[in-house]
């Protein structure tokens, strides 16, 4: 039986898993705890929280482990974990993914930034803070990002049983996707190894600070004057670059025709189009560029172009997005 490196006042060793829809979070937390207690011998629960089943929507895993006599009674949501898995850095764009950490929690985060840049993103005070880029492992192996987080967690979490993991993972594709077993444990593999990790000192104030719980946003109270949501899902302020997963279109405008197949296949309308004159004077659209913000990375544009003015390329951290974005004019309120 594993031993438990620390508990909570309750006797748990609690996880949680901060994701979107599409990138494997819900199976994550299933097969991690499924590992912890079928291989290493540990009473564990796993249970997930989401709102609208698709593409894009936040995702929270929570995971609990304890001693194998210990029943497991509190099924609430994990509030303070000793181990956050972030499975996309733009999720710090639009929430605050490691609250509630203690100071000397672990932050896991799919990033290509490095953990010192992770640590100022994140606005931690201290701890530990792991980095693994699992979204250009997922890319390569051509899988998913989250075996490649599977195996960064695994690491940490080094009470728990590896090759029980990597056992899992193939009963749990052998029988429908046999050919997707290897190509999965490679993906483990990688998260493992390829990991990096960098310790952060905790001051004493810092330490002894009381843990506050966050507030909702908007409640009861804090609704503006009339109850206005200011900002729904289906809104121009929404930021749906979170959604993509390693990958985004480029456009050239040297080949571009302005035949519109980008505009239909679009489900998003990314697209932004301005009226000019054609060769002979005749008002017509032309295609002026990307909303990024508004981009999943569905690629569905690119299948569509007849004349390759828009390719698939790996997002990088070099801004290409927010350089080269067109925003809608209604964007321009913002």
């Amino acid at each position: 039986m594993s031993i438990l490196p620390k508990k909570n006042d309750l006797g748990f060793f609690e996880i949680r898993l901060e994701s979107i829809g599409g990138l494997g979070a819900n199976l994550a937390g299933k097969l991690l705890s499924e590992a912890g207690v079928v291989g290493s011998g540990l009473n564990g629960l796993s249970f997930s929280s989401y709102g609208s089943e698709k593409k894009g929507s936040p995702v929270k895993g929570n995971i609990r482990f304890c001693d194998p006599y210990q029943y497991i009674r509190d099924t609430t949501p994990v509030e303070r974990p000793h181990v956050v898995a972030v499975f996309h850095d733009a999720l710090f764009k639009t929430q605050n993914p490691t609250s509630g950490m203690y100071p000397d929690s672990t932050a896991l985060v799919n990033s290509k930034k490095t953990p010192d840049e992770v640590k100022e993103l994140a606005k931690l005070d201290g701890g530990i803070v792991a980095v693994v880029d699992a979204t250009q492992i997922a890319l390569e192996e051509k899988t998913k990002v989250n075996t490649a987080m599977l195996g960064a967690i695994f690491r940490i979490l080094d009470f728990l049983d590896a090759d029980a993991m990597r056992d899992t993972i193939r009963r749990t594709f052998e029988k429908k996707y046999p050919h997707l077993v290897e190509s999965n444990i490679r993906t483990f593999d990688r998260g493992y190894n390829e990991v990096e990790f960098k310790t952060f000192e905790i001051s004493p104030e810092v330490a002894a600070k009381p843990f506050v719980r966050e507030e909702a946003t908007l409640g009861y109270e804090t609704q503006p004057i009339g109850g206005l949501v200011i900002d729904p899902g289906n809104s121009i302020f929404k930021d749906l670059s979170i959604s993509r997963s390693g990958v985004l279109p480029h456009f050239d405008d040297n080949k571009c025709i302005n035949c519109a197949a980008c505009d239909t296949a679009c489900p998003d309308f990314c697209f932004v189009w301005e009226e000019q004159p054609d060769k002979k004077g005749r008002p017509q659209m032309f295609l002026k560029g990307i909303d990024y913000q508004y981009c999943k990375g569905c690629l569905k544009c690119v299948h569509a172009c007849p004349v390759d003015a828009l390719t698939s390329a790996v997002e990088t951290n070099d801004g290409y997005a927010e350089t080269n974005r067109v925003p809608h004019l209604f964007a321009l309120v913002k």
